[in-house]
């Protein structure tokens, strides 16, 4: 499996419920996570909007591993 993992950590971002989750993986597999968690977690509605959004939060795995 080549490429650059990404990874998305809600503990970096507002949320009305205090979360701890960290999704790694591919691009894809990551983003469906993130939102099968948004929807059934934070209560978002799965959108192409939320999809966009959760997208961009993505981070290469790596750059996210130098900043914590």
């Amino acid at each position: 499996m080549a490429g650059t993992r990404k990874v998305i950590d809600c503990r970096r971002f507002p949320a009305e419920k205090p979360c701890s989750i960290a999704i790694s993986g591919t691009e894809e597999g990551v983003l469906e996570l993130a939102v099968l968690h948004a929807t059934t977690v934070h209560g978002h509605a799965d959108s192409a909007e939320l999809r966009e959004q959760i997208r961009y939060m993505l981070e290469d795995d790596d750059a996210a591993s130098r900043a914590a």
